[in-house]
């Protein structure tokens, strides 16, 4: 019998333990400073605690906070931190979940009739440091099924008791720290002491499980770290994303509003908000062009058949808005492209002649959102989706999505996105034929299919199970803003299923049928969402050629009215967007005005101004520029527009 395990750790480099060492001790062995940083361990891809023993052979990965895999486990354990203050303050409370999510953590809970307001957050807070310091060990207890139910069933947590409805025995884990226990997964931090710096920042409203049907939970949010500084960093930058967020920026700037009368998550674009719209469509349309996409365009409305055809019903149905009857049929809004755009590429015979068919349509789509979840332009019902479908053969494929990755890469530079990662989401093979189509052997193909592109063109990803879409597996574009905020911008999809459900077809050079793989791609994703991103990463100033207005022109007094009209008369000939401050106000107003609106130049004229014939120019948060004849300022403006400059882009 074999009493040592071979740990082989990301140099490559293979130790030898004794069976039963735990991740702690494998850190303490290679350095005790290493060892009081550490928080988890990745066991042969799966995140565990450090003290939970290793019995077989293994990959092995110390986390920190620096690591994905330690920021989640450390938010995690600090979740359950949280629920023993708030247990401490709210006796009786129930608890839901409580899960690390992209800043923090949140708990549900059920306060009965009780409220939770300011004041008790910051005595949770209090009682959450003071339990930390205790350095109290999360300890992880396997549990029968059974003394589980009795558990909570003496607890009268029916939350948690639903929860067990769903798990087998054998594969229950309950967690204890302090006073609290909980019924968890883990993994978690070695002890409480980690947690040195927290701040709880929002109380919200959530349905239980997501549903308006059910009752209505508070959810408590926070965040929390290894460092005092790392928290005032933190909060710094949570104050400047406040400035940033694009609700604000959105009312302030005048780009969209919504009605309760029209509906929740139904955007309605203001003439500013509508402006970004169609230069973002212009670009589009000319990227698309260049690169030999047709435009077409389609209803808002179809046959329930069609969703059945193309799998959206019942995999999609959640999201879908119910179905309309008329005349014994039933009619969907559309909640995606791809079926209509599949019936374009089946109207005319194809042969491989045609092929790659390039389409493309900025498609409005209704998705129905959980209204918990709506939020500003991220989480909306109504979408215009820069949307297009490439039907190519396997041998054109590799060339087409490397097309549709440089693409991304065209508008990342022209935007400023520096920071960026590709997700390839993959199927989970025990979900086939459940969330995924059952094809075992295409899924395994087209993912090394894509992610041979990804590695040949030597784009950034990771790897992310059981999130591909039902037909096949995706690239999902992450993009980062100025001060690091992420966002899912799109998707690049490949299709190996709905080609066949809708009986697609083109003729070989043989003469033989063949089904077409289909691409489903998105650069720039929905107008709301990237309109989104856009306000929040240029904190409102827009490079030129995005901006609403683009040059102000501000007369000293109502004598320069007239030559400031000739100004903008001159600048709308170069079709440069101009407006005129015409107010009965000081100067000195108009400029601090315009630069609230966030307007890339200011055109000041005056007596000197007009008999020179020249204008005075103050660029947006930079001031004065100097002076220039009105055909000198109309031609600089009119060539940073066309090339689409962003010089000036995070402020």
């Amino acid at each position: 019998m074999n009493d040592q395990i071979n740990i082989t750790l990301p140099d490559g480099a293979v130790r030898n333990y004794p069976k039963g060492t735990t991740g702690l001790e494998i850190a303490k062995s290679i350095s005790e400073g290493l060892a009081r940083k550490v928080l988890a361990a990745e066991v042969n891809g799966e995140v565990w605690d450090l003290t939970r023993p290793i019995d077989d052979d293994a990959a092995f990965k110390l986390l920190t906070f620096d690591d994905a895999g330690g920021k989640n486990t450390f938010w995690h354990s600090s979740a359950h931190l949280m629920a023993e203050a708030i247990e401490a303050q709210f006796p009786g409370v129930k608890f839901w979940v409580g899960p690390p999510v992209d800043n923090g953590f949140y708990y549900d809970i059920d306060l009965g009739d009780r409220k939770m307001n300011e004041e008790d957050l910051a005595a949770i807070e209090k009682k959450m440091a003071e339990l930390a310091k205790q350095s109290n060990p999360y300890v992880r207890k396997p549990i029968s099924k059974a003394d589980a139910v009795q558990y909570f069933t003496e607890k009268g947590d029916e939350y948690k008791l639903d929860l067990l409805e769903n798990l087998p025995d054998g594969e229950i884990t309950f967690y204890t720290q302090g006073g609290f226990t909980d019924l968890c997964r883990g993994p978690h931090i070695p002890n409480t002491g980690f947690i040195k710096a927290i701040k709880l920042t929002n109380i919200a409203g959530a349905y239980w499980k997501g549903s308006e049907q059910n009752k209505m939970l508070t959810r408590v949010y926070g965040v929390t770290f290894p460092k005092k500084e790392q928290l005032d960093e933190y909060l710094a930058l949570l104050e400047e994303a406040k400035k940033r967020d694009h609700r604000k920026l959105g009312k302030e700037l005048e780009i969209y509003t919504m009605d309760d009368d029209v509906g929740p998550g139904l955007i309605m674009w203001l003439p500013n908000g509508t402006v970004i719209i169609e230069e973002l469509e212009k670009l589009a349309k000319e990227t698309e062009n260049e690169a030999g996409y047709k435009r077409v365009v389609t209803p808002h409305i179809a046959k329930e058949n069609m969703y059945k055809t193309s799998g959206h019903l019942p995999y999609y149905a959640d999201s879908m808005y119910p179905p309309m009857e008329m005349e014994g049929e039933k009619y969907y809004l559309r909640s995606m492209n791809c079926p209509h755009h599949h019936k374009i590429f089946d109207a005319l015979p194809k042969s491989y002649r045609d092929l790659p068919y390039r389409i493309a349509e900025y498609g409005t789509v209704y998705r129905y959102e959980q209204s918990g979840e709506l939020f500003g332009l991220m989480r909306v019902r109504c979408l215009h989706m820069n949307d297009a479908h490439i039907y190519c053969t396997k041998e054109q494929f590799g060339d087409e999505f490397r097309a549709v990755n440089e693409m991304y890469l065209k508008y990342f530079k022209i935007f400023g996105v520096e920071k960026y990662v590709m997700r390839l989401s993959l199927h989970s093979p025990e979900k086939l034929g459940i969330k995924y189509v059952n094809e075992p052997e295409l899924w395994k193909e087209t993912e090394e299919m894509v992610r041979n592109v990804l590695i040949e063109s030597g784009i950034p990803f990771i790897e992310v199970q059981d999130e591909a879409a039902f037909y096949g597996p995706k690239i999902d574009v992450q993009i980062y803003s100025v001060i690091g905020r992420e966002f899912t911008l799109a998707t690049n999809q490949v299709d190996f299923s709905q080609g066949r459900s809708f009986k697609l077809h083109y003729t070989t050079e043989e003469n033989k049928v063949e089904t077409p793989l289909i691409i489903h791609r998105a650069p720039l994703g929905t107008h709301e969402r990237f309109i989104g991103f856009l306000l929040e990463h240029y904190a409102g100033k827009l490079p030129v050629w995005l901006a609403p207005v683009q040059v102000k022109v501000l007369p000293i007094s109502d004598k320069f009215l007239d030559y400031a009209k000739e100004v903008a008369a001159e600048l709308k000939k170069a079709d440069i967007r101009v407006a005129i401050d015409d107010r009965n106000e000081k100067i000195g107003k108009k400029i601090r005005d315009t630069e609230l609106q966030k307007v890339p130049y200011m055109l000041v004229v005056g007596e000197k101004e007009m008999n020179e014939g020249k204008v005075s120019i103050r660029r947006q948060g930079k001031g004065d520029t100097g002076t220039q004849s009105i055909a000198e300022f109309s031609a600089a403006v009119a060539e940073e527009i066309k090339e689409r400059r962003g010089e000036s882009l995070p402020a």
